[in-house]
């Protein structure tokens, strides 16, 4: 995200960060204190309430399952072109390997695995960018070979027939298309078809190639002519045109600071190459253009590039929505919850989420370098916007591109694993045991638990391939729109205000969960993504946290206080 939207992507870091600060203070020593295994035996310590168990339960699930859409479809994303195969095959082998993990270790596994890759992704971010602090600025990347793939050209005038001349090709036009006041003409040669962006100027045809891809009639997919492969999405583009004015082999600073590097990206005569994507129909097919895009530094550098925040009352209604929904979300999440139940003391809760907003705090800034990186460093895809930081670290050799993919692979891994451990608990425990009390031993219940694991792990194997294409960050913000509206309500209210009654918690959790899923599902993001037109999605904006978050708290009080006397006398 901040290696395509700048400033605005960094906003999704600085976010989550805060989110944990509310942890730290609202959430953590509480729930500790509660003494209980489950987020569904924290909310009901003190009613025994079976629809408390259930809706608990059912949110817990359905909040681990939204999560699990971008954790499998960066699993997909970062296994396709690693291995060949294609993006549903590497969703199906994370989640064969996740399924393994939770049905035969369990939690100590999982902590495990949490604790070495949270290490190794801080000590190997810090060396990543290290790297892109020595290499510095440069409009000629080297980066072995791997240079940004596309160029300007000046082509003589179109001939009578149809065709652009250079000095070695004769390009046949084969058609061209007008969008947004702006020409793409399709080039033909050698049987090859290419778009490009092309414009007028001094009788002369200038042309900037671009990538594209293209969805044919008959469901197959071509890239830039090419069928769709492993070397297309790991193509690294992007790129410096000038710094501070100076382009050519001169502009080349040598190593930086990381102070300098900021103000070297933020001087307005800094041009940097980003991507703009332009669709339109080609008679049957359906044509996506990565159309390069020279911005300003100064411009990537401040809010604007994702969220318009000098554009319309709505837009930015929609950011702060998002914002809303990542500072609540974290402290709401199933798998961040459950840990607070396996440390030994209320003291021990505190202090580990000071050591976690320590390390994730200076891996945030990390990602910001990384991300600033990648577009400097002519490593940003455009087909695929989710796989900057192992493009980033292929730029400087193999060995830290393996590095950097395995060390995300077992990211995916680990959050999976946690995922499904509080699903299957919510399954085993919360449903089967509490609120339909079958009555089950401790062996019934763990193997119940293994059984949830499995269906649980095929519906998010199902979800990430339905889901492939979609940015990752944008789909966790969605996941932490419904933890912050199905759970977090409960949970504060109960924490803090005596009044809260059973029913008010019930009431509370689904409307939460179905005022966000709702939204998500009526949103112009999610009509854009199965065809339909965003323009005409029932509810404007992306993020729902907005509408949904005080809705659950407003229903919660109204409940609670509707509810007071009856519950007093039943108690």
């Amino acid at each position: 995200m901040i290696a395509t939207a700048g400033y605005d992507g960094f906003l999704y870091s600085i976010g989550y960060l805060a989110g944990w600060i509310v942890a730290l203070f609202v959430v953590a020593e509480p729930m500790k204190r509660l003494g209980k295994y489950t987020f569904t035996d924290a909310l009901d310590a003190k009613f025994n309430s079976r629809g408390i168990k259930l809706f608990a339960a059912i949110s817990t699930l359905v909040v681990s399952v939204f999560y699990l859409i971008p954790q499998m479809v960066g699993a997909g994303v970062l296994v396709e072109p690693l291995l060949g195969i294609p993006h549903y095959m590497g969703v199906i082998m994370v989640g064969a390997i996740v399924i393994t993990i939770v049905a035969t270790a369990g939690m100590t596994s999982t902590t495990y695995v949490q604790f070495i890759k949270g290490g190794m992704l801080v000590v190997f971010s810090l060396i990543v960018t290290v790297a892109v602090m020595y290499r510095g600025f440069s409009t000629q990347p080297d980066q072995g070979g791997r240079v940004p793939f596309y160029e300007y050209k000046t082509l003589g005038a179109i001939e009578a027939k149809g065709q652009l001349f250079t000095e070695d090709k004769a390009y046949k036009v084969a058609g061209s298309q007008a969008v947004k006041n702006e020409t793409y003409v399709k080039l033909e040669n050698g049987g090859v078809e290419t778009w490009w962006l092309r414009s007028d100027k001094d009788g002369k045809v200038y042309l900037k190639e671009t990538q594209y891809e293209a969805k044919k009639a008959d469901g197959s997919s071509v890239v830039n002519g090419l069928p769709a492969s492993k070397d297309n999405i790991l193509r690294q583009n992007g790129g410096l045109e000038s710094i501070k004015g100076k382009s050519g082999p001169e502009a080349d600073t040598g190593p930086v600071g990381p102070f300098e590097f900021l103000s070297i990206l933020s001087d307005p005569e800094t041009r940097v190459n980003t991507w703009k994507i332009v669709k339109f129909s080609d008679g049957d097919d359906k044509v996506v253009v990565y159309a390069p895009s020279v911005k300003p530094g100064n411009r990537i550098m401040r809010p604007g590039l994702k969220f318009k925040v000098e554009g319309t009352p709505l837009q930015k209604l929609d950011f702060v929505s998002l914002m809303l929904a990542l500072f609540l979300g974290t402290a709401a999440l199933p798998h961040i919850l459950i840990r607070y139940y396996t440390v030994p003391s209320p003291a021990c809760a505190r202090k580990s989420t000071i050591v976690a907003i320590a390390a994730i705090g200076f891996f945030y800034v990390l990602t910001m370098y990384m991300g600033l990186g990648a577009v400097v460093n002519a490593v940003l895809n455009p087909v695929t916007d989710n796989m900057s930081a192992p493009l980033l670290a292929r730029s400087f050799g193999t060995f830290l591109f393996a590095i950097i993919s395995a060390i995300a692979f077992a990211t995916v891994l680990g959050t999976v694993s946690g995922l499904i451990i509080a699903a299957s608990g919510a399954v085993a425990h919360d449903l089967m045991d509490r609120y339909l009390q079958l009555g089950y031993n401790e062996k019934q219940k763990v193997r119940a638990g293994k059984i949830a694991a499995f269906v649980v792990g095929i519906i998010a194997i199902i979800l990430g391939i339905i889901f492939q294409g979609m940015n990752v960050s944008f789909l966790v913000g969605l996941a932490f729109a419904v933890a912050a509206s199905a759970n977090l309500p409960s949970i504060i209210m109960i924490l803090f205000w005596k009044k809260t009654t059973a029913k008010g918690i019930a009431a509370s959790i689904v409307t939460g969960m179905v005022a966000a899923i709702g939204i998500i599902m009526f949103s112009p993001s999610m009509y854009d993504k199965f065809g339909l037109d965003p323009a005409t999605a029932p509810f404007p904006l992306d993020n729902p946290g907005i509408v949904s978050i005080p809705l659950s708290f407003l229903v919660l009080v109204v409940v609670s206080l509707f509810t007071q006397k009856k519950e007093q006398a039943a108690a």
